[in-house]
């Protein structure tokens, strides 16, 4: 398993890697707490107080539901608060259990849904949990001075979210680091309806083993042991199969297959559509490497724009895979060599904005959008996001495999052939599990293969800067009822590039972003629709976002396919409940994309140049 950061991993980077030079027992006292929630239930908190109170001390939060361990008041992680830079500054730092995890009391639920009413108790959520942990913290710890900020990666990003509405008052600061947001649409559990395979049946295995009381540490539910993660979801055929590994064990993963649409469930659980009225100052951050919530950070800032015109609410999105801002040094990734340590940057403007927001402290001076653009390597401040000058262009496909800067008008098509028996990999590597470097990976091996089409612009005289979202306006036949579509933008470079240690990769495919459709969510994501066999049909979908230079010298070119495996499941290519499928529904699929003046298939960018 080659660089898979776990949400695990990640809160333990966050939390309690890095040794600090003094140790954290002669600076902090530790205590551990049952703080009671307003329902009678109490949730397991570390606090961790400061012996010098020379000043009083804001609290600094993060909520978990992967263990605010170690367990015992004379037992220290190694690292407290976001990062090395946090060793000198004063602060509370507060570790929690969330309801219904490791040592706290109650029942998990899976991204808990809002509730708007918060004073009777059966309202009780991830809002009304941190608000009374708060309020529990202000008149029960001395020492403090009023002020609560609130911080997490990932699955704790998504706590951070849900404290924003109906936020303590006391909550001055909350930075939502890639927050798991929408489930469905495009965090974790399914990407714009396709399921994501791998990672979920990996992570429920540690994450969600059936619990009768608190404990300090969850089993693994089945013993995985697999060498070419390839070949075994593809001899575990049909989604149904995995039964055989969970026996009904987790939870969570029988309703991911239950809800296999964007029904009541998962609109519950977008967390987007409560967030208005936001007061405490908030700073979202995202990675354009991030293999689990690159949607969820983007979405995030951009609902609380929508939402909460008038908050103080910033946006920064750096090079980075899932949570790697939280390490010390991120100069490289995959073949891309950044030419400097993009943390360093970062965790200062980090730093800057919760002393600012908490203590009265120094100066926040952050741009409304901060953003690292790959390819010209450069920090970007931007009064918007996506930035108000960025123009929409449109790249056409074309004839003879072209990517056209002006409208195609010979009509035509490309065909291939998609066998959910050889489905497409998503890396041309083996590995026991996902390796986030596909996201930046070459894409050669995909554009030899009969069931992906490539369109390839002429070498660029001059460079085009993709600022913003990316979204795709196809035009397709099939001769199936259902079939996915996956669209890659790739930077082919030139002759003479070289990777981050020096080696020559000229012609390399590189990947800038890819994103996936299930096909019978086109028009709309509660309501599935098969396709009409043989019938021309329109289908239209977001990519995540690009901050991304392509190069003079340089060119750019889109792929298309039908599968992405084992990444995503394999779609039987039959309109049906894929979780449902047995191994006579899978079949293959003619596809045809066409291009032209009646069917005029297009990528549409905003672009900075």
């Amino acid at each position: 398993m080659k660089q898979l950061l776990t949400l695990v991993t990640i809160l333990f980077i966050a939390c309690s890697s890095l040794a600090q030079p003094n140790s954290l027992k002669d600076q902090y006292q530790k205590v551990e707490k049952m703080i009671p929630m307003r329902d009678g239930i109490k949730l397991f908190t570390n606090i961790f107080i400061p012996k010098n109170q020379t000043e009083k001390s804001p609290f600094l939060i993060v909520r978990t539901p992967y263990s605010c361990s170690p367990y015992g008041e004379q037992k220290y992680p190694r690292q407290l608060g976001p990062s090395q830079l946090f060793a000198n500054e004063k602060y509370i730092y507060v570790l929690q259990d969330v309801r219904g995890r490791y040592m706290s009391q109650g029942t998990f639920e899976e991204m808990t849904p809002y509730k708007s009413e918060q004073k009777p108790a059966s309202a009780s959520n991830e809002s009304t949990d941190c608000f009374d942990t708060i309020d529990w913290l202000l008149k029960n710890i001395d020492g403090n001075n009023g002020n609560a900020g609130l911080y997490g990666i990932s699955y704790p990003g998504f706590y951070a979210s849900s404290a924003l509405p109906g936020a303590h008052p006391a909550l001055k600061a909350v930075s939502p680091q890639a927050p798991v947001t929408d489930e469905f649409e495009g965090d974790d559990a399914y990407h714009r309806g396709a399921f994501f395979l791998m990672d979920n049946f990996s992570f429920m295995n540690d994450f969600d083993h059936p619990r009768d009381t608190p404990w300090m540490k969850y089993p693994s539910i089945f013993e995985e042991s697999k060498d070419d993660a390839y070949a075994f979801y593809l001899r575990l055929g049909p989604l149904k199969n995995a039964n055989t590994y969970f026996y009904n064990k987790s939870k969570i993963w029988n309703e991911y297959l239950e809800h296999d649409t964007k029904d009541a469930y998962w609109q519950a659980r977008d967390i987007r559509q409560h967030l208005s009225g936001i007061k405490p100052a908030v700073l979202v951050v995202g990675g354009w490497f991030d293999a689990e919530d690159l949607f969820g950070a983007l979405k995030t800032y951009e609902a609380i724009e929508k939402k909460s015109p008038g908050n103080n609410n910033k946006l920064i999105m750096g090079p980075w895979t899932h949570g790697s801002w939280s390490r010390s040094e991120w100069s490289k990734f995959a073949s891309l060599n950044f030419g400097e340590n993009t943390n360093k940057y970062y965790q200062q403007k980090e730093l800057e904005f919760f002393n600012f927001y908490l203590k009265g402290k120094g100066k926040s001076n952050l741009a409304e959008a901060t953003v690292f653009e790959t390819g010209s390597n450069k920090w970007k401040e931007y009064s918007a996001w996506p930035p108000k000058e960025a123009v929409l262009k449109n790249w056409y496909l074309n004839a003879n495999h072209q990517l056209s800067f002006t409208k195609a008008t010979a009509p035509g098509n490309v065909s291939y052939t998609s066998d959910p028996a050889n489905p497409v990999p998503y890396i041309n590597t083996k590995g026991s599990g996902r390796n986030n470097e596909y996201m930046a990976a070459d894409q050669t091996f995909a554009s030899e293969r009969a069931d992906v089409i490539s369109f390839t612009s002429p070498v660029l005289q001059k460079t085009i800067t993709v600022s913003g979202p990316v979204s795709a306006d196809l035009f397709i036949t099939t001769t199936s009822t259902d079939a996915d579509f996956i669209v890659k933008v790739i930077d082919v470079l030139p002759a003479d590039a070289m990777d981050a240690s020096g080696k020559k990769i000229g012609g390399m495919q590189r990947l800038v972003r890819a994103e996936v459709l299930r096909g019978k969510f086109r028009n709309s994501f509660t309501i599935p629709e098969p396709f009409k066999p043989g019938q021309v049909t329109n289908i239209k979908f977001n990519l995540n976002d690009v901050a991304h230079s392509f190069l003079a010298g340089h060119q750019i070119m889109i792929q298309v396919q039908s599968s992405w495996f084992p990444l995503v499941d394999r779609n039987p290519q039959k309109f049906m409940s894929i979780p449902k499928a047995e191994e006579k529904d899978f079949q293959k699929a003619t596809i045809k994309v066409y291009y032209g003046n009646k069917y005029p298939s297009q990528i549409k960018v905003l672009t900075t140049e």
